[in-house]
């Protein structure tokens, strides 16, 4: 059996592809079945020690991405999808897999029209509330399609809504479960008080840090602060810091971060009060599954149209409160921990919200549609 896994460009659009793996190997296990052959398509892998963890073959294919705005950018890479076309094709005609599971994105684009051409089954799946164009455009020809939000399926043509099922989303194993026990210890925080971890991605952002360190004194008077930054500017964000609290008797409440490792982002969630973070996808429903109460700053519409609706869509659920960026100041962000943190009914409401929203299992459920297609194919 083989299988084709495509999409990326983004950890929202990857990691998903690396927990569908994950279930795809536990699934055979269970079924006594030969574990399926994976190999991964695409432009650039994300994170390559997960592919080498999975044992997924890369086979590298080009593709363009389309920006929304004019750009001569978007001549060349029409150009590089073209190419990337022309390549995927050539390689699923020597591969043949049984079945090209997708993500989205500009990075499956060229493997999804190769899949169509060669008449390959394609299953896919879409993490925003509104799914993105190569999703609703793959919609037309795909087998089955899964969601994550409640309010995607009626952003796909009708035609295309009988297949549609919402699943939740995938979430690896490993960052599934939060460290309900050490977690003071490991990150030198002190015991028993509330903790507020903010989540700035591997990226981080700059806008939601410097909130954070504006309202640093106040808050490391009543919390734990656990602050993923980002990688860019963990040194910077840690200079401003030591600035702030210089005189602070509460300094070792303060712990920054560059990105945290598994084992961190567990314990960080296994002790965490309230999380601060952008709306990806992914971001949420890890926050959903650790049935965390949340306070969500969208990236602005303008620069990424996926965010503010995702954030809306998971704070319908009463899981979590959203403060648009251009809203987003010290006082507004302090003020709603305080409200969150204060209220413990407030808090059992939005845990149970977000375990609601989870959908546990969605990489499972991905893994047993794709082998069930996959043997399909083989019988035919």
């Amino acid at each position: 059996m083989r299988i084709a896994l495509t999409g990326g460009g983004t950890g929202g659009h990857f990691y998903p592809l690396i927990a569908v793996s994950e279930a795809l190997e536990d699934v055979s296990k269970e079924r006594r079945l030969i574990e399926p052959q994976l190999f991964y398509i695409g432009p650039s892998v994300f994170d390559p020690v997960a592919i080498s963890e999975h044992d997924i073959v890369y086979m590298k294919s080009p593709a363009g991405r389309l920006r929304r705005y004019r750009s001569i950018l978007n001549i060349f890479d029409i150009i590089k999808t073209g190419w990337g076309v022309i390549r995927a094709t050539i390689q699923l005609y020597k591969l043949y897999p049984d079945v090209v599971f997708s993500t989205g994105g500009f990075a499956a684009y060229p493997t999804l029209f190769a899949a169509r051409l060669l008449r390959i089954p394609v299953i896919i799946y879409d993490a925003d509330a509104t799914p993105g164009r190569v999703s609703v455009w793959s919609s037309k020809f795909a087998s089955r399609i899964g969601v994550a939000h409640p309010d995607a399926a009626a952003k796909f043509p009708k035609s295309a809504r009988d297949k549609i099922a919402r699943i939740g989303h995938p979430i690896r194993k490993e960052i599934e479960a939060p460290a309900r026990e050490g977690g003071y210890e490991f990150l030198k925080l002190e015991n028993g008080l509330p903790s507020v971890f903010i989540m700035g991605g591997s990226q981080g952002s700059m806008t939601i840090n410097n909130a954070v360190l504006d309202a640093l004194p106040d808050l490391v008077k009543r919390y734990n602060v656990i602050h993923q930054a980002g990688t860019a500017h963990l040194d910077e964000t840690k200079r401003i810091a030591r600035l702030v609290l210089e005189h602070s008797s509460f300094e070792q409440r303060y712990r920054a971060f560059g990105l945290l490792n598994t084992l961190a982002l567990r314990m960080a969630a296994g002790i965490a009060t309230v999380v601060v973070a952008r709306a990806g996808s992914g971001t949420i429903f890890e926050i959903a599954s650790w049935g965390i109460p949340a306070i969500l700053v969208p990236i602005p519409k303008d620069i990424s149209h996926d965010q503010t609706e995702n954030a809306f869509s998971y704070a319908r659920s009463g899981a979590a409160v959203v403060i648009e960026q251009h809203n987003l100041t010290p006082h507004i962000l302090l003020s709603e921990i305080e409200r969150i943190v204060g209220d413990k009914d407030l808090q059992e409401k939005m845990r149970g919200a977000a375990r609601a929203f989870a959908r546990p299992a969605s990489a499972r459920k991905i893994a047993v549609l794709i082998i069930d297609t996959a043997l399909e194919h083989e019988s035919v």
